[in-house]
């Protein structure tokens, strides 16, 4: 599986926001794919612990890989299971998920790419579902979405009972439109339906990382 550039910005931007959250947080990595989000929070939280869990047999195992390289291997435990039928009574004071990104459109012929990337493993209705039951009482999820379906996403959260913290639209760069959502969540509060809504380009004009960009990956891109 490719890492991709937004993939990298929301790992770091999740990470940059929960560095601090204090010892022992339990977090909740849903597909995680590569195991890419849950290595970027365990270096940012070296007391966290971590599950990562992935449909895909070939990404679980990859992940597997990944996370017994790394310095955070005692940290990150890497299931191969399907959210959806995975039961316990865990609660996770921080879930982060990457969701299929193409609910409802063309299929590929190749299963794997269809259990990644369509929603026919996982909806987002669904994932919100497993969110709702999974997170703590005072716990935070994070999304990455596409842009398109962020008209979607207040019904969805009022269904479940969750409500948006904040929102950042992402951009390809300056010049482009938005094409992807970064959203952080909770169980509904008293928040009156106010919070930050930013935005951030991954490139400027010419083409250079933009600094907004840079300060959130420069842990974890050697060439910055």
């Amino acid at each position: 599986m490719k890492v991709t550039t937004d993939g990298c910005l929301f790992g770091a931007w999740v990470a940059d926001k929960v560095q601090h959250l204090g010892t022992g947080l339990k977090i909740l990595d849903i597909g995680t794919g590569t195991g890419l989000l849950s290595l970027m929070l365990a270096q940012k939280n070296p007391t966290a612990e971590i599950e990562a869990k992935e449909i895909d047999k070939e990404a679980a195992t990859q992940a597997t890989e990944n996370v017994n390289a790394s310095p955070w291997k005692e940290q990150i435990s890497v299931m191969h299971t399907d959210a959806k039928l995975y039961s316990t009574n865990k609660n996770y004071g921080l879930i982060i998920s990457n969701p299929p990104f193409y609910e409802d459109e063309l299929k590929s012929h190749d299963d794997s790419k269809n259990i990644a990337h369509h929603s026919s493993a996982l909806t987002l209705d669904g994932l919100l579902g497993i969110i709702k039951k999974s997170l703590s009482e005072n716990g935070n999820f994070y999304l990455l979405l596409p842009y398109k379906r962020l008209e979607e996403i207040p019904a969805l959260f009022t269904k479940h009972s969750l409500q948006i913290k904040e929102k950042t639209l992402v951009r390809q760069t300056t010049k482009h439109d938005y094409f992807r959502v970064m959203l952080a969540g909770s169980h509904q509060g008293n928040l009156d339906n106010k919070y930050p809504e930013l935005e951030i380009s991954i490139k400027d004009e010419a083409q250079q990382y933009t600094a907004e960009f840079t300060a959130l990956l420069k842990e974890y891109y050697l060439q910055l």
